[in-house]
């Protein structure tokens, strides 16, 4: 007898319909798995056999083929249990024959038949409604996730045998409800705030600035200056995601399995800060099983890097493509794989290895040699991609005695939103959302400037060495402040303090400067 179950895979964020095709036939008692399956598929026949027979279910010794088709494509991961057991009891006769055409199953099974959460249910099913599909059977540890998904029927079931019990039209299954999100939205540094935050003026304008056009930055400064504490509290200033970013961000922290329990829908930007013995595989993404890394996890949020020249220089130099490309490809054999990435960049780091290079209270212990080695740690290309760079200088004690009461972090973020909104007002035709998604032909379209803001930008260019990536982005931050003053047109102030933002590579980088040995070797060019 045969059967045929429709579920769902994953090729990278994308679900894929299979059709499980069971055959229960006469002969010498075995199960195959055909259909290019992987050794998690294979061994689901083991779960599914027990899984059944602990559920009260009867299997006949029979010879058991169980094809996932298309069979041209690599098959992983453990949902396919749920579909292969209803498909084999159908073939027994324990599941009458139903209307199950269009219902999808997915699930993996636990020996006792109960049904475990998968990753990747979400984008499954998103790709189901598309195909028409009318119902979807997921784990209940799936439900609030996959109820994001209108125009498709979740069900959600505990064990196996509540499925059987379904088709059969013994008893229904839970049905998401649409309340069900009311109550799963991500908190990320809910008890940190700016108004923690003493003095340090200056750099919290350029984070405002970072926040308001998504724009990357760099910290510079003594150890005890207050880097990561302020970096810490920039998600509070970030502005909400609005749906469609939060369906994808959803959807990458669904198939990595990094979705928290109880969360169906990420309503917060994500802030990934991965200790620096991090691999480059696990910082880009990939593995035998590819899966996105942690600069797909921090899409639409923010990937702070702290300590950066602690970090090994290969992993750094991976991170150049995607910050200009704002994608990752992965290539494998059987499949090329692309997650989005589209993330704020924020590291800190100290001047030297002791970390007092220029402090005037401590001396620097360092030599010249090891002060050269550890910035040689962050490359030309890499620090031409930061927008931002900001000196930060060590706290006076009459800051940190001071009662004056600091700006919050609320009236910060509606200056922010403020200027994301005159941003997606201008930009809602062109596809992007920020500043820093700038294309050249829209620098060109949006950033005009006048004589004198021209001649400033020149003069700057000469005297700093900048890069053609340099001045674009000196002219996309420039964009930025001025739609924090909401202003049409970006005016010499604005320009002036864009460029105040890009001259620290002189200080702390001047060994990369023209010399009479290497006219070629010129700061900021790879």
């Amino acid at each position: 007898m045969l059967s045929i179950v429709k579920s769902m895979s994953l090729i990278g964020l994308e679900g894929y319909l299979i059709n499980v095709q069971v055959d229960v036939s006469a002969g010498i008692p075995c199960w195959e798995i055909v259909g290019l399956p992987d050794t998690s598929v294979k061994e689901s026949k083991e779960r599914v056999r027990t899984a059944v027979k602990n559920s009260g279910y009867e299997l006949l010794s029979r010879r058991v083929v169980v094809n996932l088709a298309p069979a041209d494509i690599k098959k992983e991961g453990s949902f396919f249990d749920l579909p292969i057991a209803v498909g084999t009891l159908m073939c027994c006769e324990e599941i009458k024959e139903n209307q199950i055409e269009d219902t999808v199953f997915v699930g993996e099974l636990s020996l006792d038949g109960t049904i475990n959460k998968i990753n990747g249910v979400l984008p499954m099913c998103i790709e189901a409604r598309k195909l028409g599909m009318k119902k979807i059977v997921v784990p209940i540890q799936n439900m609030k996730e996959a109820s994001i998904v209108k125009d498709i029927e979740i069900l959600g079931a505990h064990n196996l045998q509540e499925v059987v019990k379904y088709i059969n039209g013994e008893q229904g299954l839970i049905k998401a409800e649409e309340n069900m999100l009311t109550s799963t939205q991500r908190q990320t540094g809910i008890n940190l705030d700016f108004s923690e935050v003493k003095g340090q003026e200056n750099v919290k304008r350029a984070l405002e600035v970072a926040a308001s056009g998504g724009h990357n930055c760099l910290m510079i400064g003594m150890p005890g200056s207050g880097k990561t504490m302020m970096i810490r509290r920039l998600p509070t200033i970030l502005p909400d995601l609005n749906f469609d970013e939060a369906l994808e961000t959803t959807k990458i922290h669904s198939v990595s399995g990094t979705l928290e329990k109880d969360v169906g829908l990420i309503t917060t930007r994500p802030f990934r800060a991965p200790h620096h013995t991090i691999s480059y595989t696990s910082l880009i993404g990939g593995g035998r099983i590819p899966k996105p890394g942690e600069v797909s996890l921090a899409h639409n949020g923010v990937l702070f890097l702290d300590e950066l020249p602690e970090f090994n220089k290969k992993t750094l130099e991976v991170l150049r493509g995607p910050l200009e490309d704002r994608i990752v490809t992965i290539s494998r054999v059987n499949a090329t794989l692309t997650y989005p990435c589209n993330f704020m960049f924020v590291a800190s780091m100290n001047p030297c290895p002791c970390g007092f290079y220029g402090s005037k209270e401590k001396q620097c212990t360092c030599t010249e040699q090891m002060i050269n080695k550890y910035m040689e740690k962050i490359s030309g290309p890499l620090l031409d991609r930061i927008d931002i760079q900001i000196e930060v200088s060590a706290v006076k004690y009459q800051k940190l005695k001071n009662d004056k009461k600091e700006e919050n972090s609320e009236t910060i973020k509606k200056r922010v939103n403020k200027a994301r909104q005159i941003q997606y007002n201008r930009y809602k035709k062109e596809g992007i959302y920020t500043n820093s998604q700038l294309t050249p032909k829209l620098i060109e379209k949006y950033c005009i400037l006048d004589t004198q803001c021209q001649n400033l930008l020149e003069n700057a260019f000469n005297k700093l060495g900048l890069s053609a990536r340099a001045y674009s982005r000196i002219l996309k931050v420039a964009r930025t402040i001025a739609d924090l003053e909401e202003k049409e047109n970006i005016e010499i102030k604005h320009i002036a303090e864009a460029i105040q933002y890009r001259n620290l590579d002189k200080k702390y980088w001047k060994n990369w400067g023209i010399n009479e040995k290497n006219k070629n070797r010129r700061w900021g060019l790879s």
